[in-house]
C-alpha cells in the first residue's frame, strides 16, 4: 500500500531536471553546445520518423553531432528528451525557451531572448478576439492558419494552441502553422515543441525579409494527418468543430497558490 507522505508529494519539476540533465553534462562541453546538439538531435529523431523525404541527409547530421559524445553522455539525451515529454505533458508551456533562459545562454550568445509565455498568452488572446468569429472561420474552410516570420522558440504559437484550447477547440485538428526563423536552433526548438503538442505546422528555416529558404521541417501532425490535402481542398459546406472535454486538476507544487483549470487536450503520446 503506497504511504500516504508519497501520496502528498507534489508532483516532479520536469523543466527543472532538464536544466540540470544538461548542466551536468557541461563539465566538458558548454551548456551552449548541449542545449543545441539537444535540440538538433531530438527534432532529427522526430523528423526522420515520419518525413522520409529528409531523412537521409538528416540522419547524416546526426551521425555527425553524436561522434562529440562519449557512450556514457550521449545516454543522456534520451533521458531529455523524456524530460521535455514529460515537461510538456504537464503543462503547455515554451519549456524550451524557459529552459534556454534558466541556463542564462541568453546572456551569454548575441543577447538572444525569448518573450516570456505570459506575454505571449495575452497576445494569443489578442489576436484570436471574438471566439464566435473564430468558430465561424473555422466552420467554413474547417481550420484556421497562422504564420509566424520569427518563430524563436515557438512561443507564440504555442500560446496560440494554449488559448484555442482554452475555448474548448481542439487545435490539432483546426490549426496549421507556418514559422519561420533563421537560426537553425531556433527552428529546432520550434519543431520539437509543435511536434510533441501535434500541432499541424511546418517550420522552415529561413529569411523572412530576404524571402530565402534553406530547409523544410514538417511536423508528424502535417504529415500523418494529410494536412497537405486539407491545405488545397476548396471551401465545400460547413465543417463539424471538434471540442476538448474537461479533465482533472493536476497536482499542485508548493510554490503554486491553486491549480490553474483548463480543459483536456489529448496527451502526447
Amino acid at each position: 500500500m503506497p504511504d500516504v507522505k508519497d501520496r502528498a508529494r507534489p508532483p516532479p519539476d520536469h523543466q527543472k531536471a532538464l536544466v540540470k540533465a544538461i548542466e551536468g553534462l557541461g563539465y566538458r562541453h558548454g551548456h551552449w553546445q548541449i542545449f543545441a546538439d539537444f535540440v538538433e538531435m531530438a527534432a532529427i529523431v522526430v523528423s526522420n520518423a515520419v518525413d522520409l523525404g529528409s531523412r537521409e541527409k538528416r540522419e547524416e547530421r546526426y551521425l555527425q553531432v553524436v561522434k562529440r559524445y562519449k557512450p556514457d553522455e550521449l545516454a543522456k539525451f534520451p533521458e531529455m528528451l523524456g524530460l521535455l515529454t514529460m515537461a510538456l505533458e504537464e503543462e503547455t508551456d515554451d519549456v524550451l525557451g524557459r529552459t534556454f533562459h534558466d541556463l542564462e545562454l541568453h546572456n551569454k550568445w548575441s543577447g538572444q531572448c525569448f518573450s516570456p509565455y505570459p506575454l505571449c498568452r495575452m497576445m494569443a488572446k489578442m489576436t484570436i478576439g471574438d471566439k464566435g468569429d473564430l468558430e465561424a472561420r473555422i466552420t467554413e474552410r474547417g481550420f484556421v492558419t497562422a504564420q509566424e516570420p520569427a518563430s524563436g522558440s515557438g512561443a507564440m504559437i504555442i500560446a496560440l494552441a494554449h488559448e484555442m484550447r482554452e475555448l474548448g477547440i481542439n487545435y490539432q485538428q483546426h490549426l496549421h502553422v507556418t514559422a519561420i526563423d533563421v537560426d537553425p536552433k531556433c527552428v529546432h526548438m520550434s519543431y520539437l515543441q509543435f511536434s510533441l503538442l501535434h500541432i499541424p505546422a511546418v517550420v522552415v528555416q529561413g529569411n523572412s525579409l530576404s524571402v530565402e529558404e534553406f530547409d523544410r521541417w514538417y511536423t508528424p501532425a502535417h504529415i500523418l494527418d494529410g494536412w497537405d490535402w486539407k491545405l488545397r481542398r476548396p471551401s465545400d459546406g460547413e465543417h463539424p468543430i471538434q471540442t476538448v472535454a474537461e479533465s482533472e486538476p493536476r497536482p499542485t507544487r508548493p510554490d503554486e497558490k491553486e491549480p490553474p483549470a483548463q480543459p483536456s487536450q489529448l496527451t502526447l503520446f
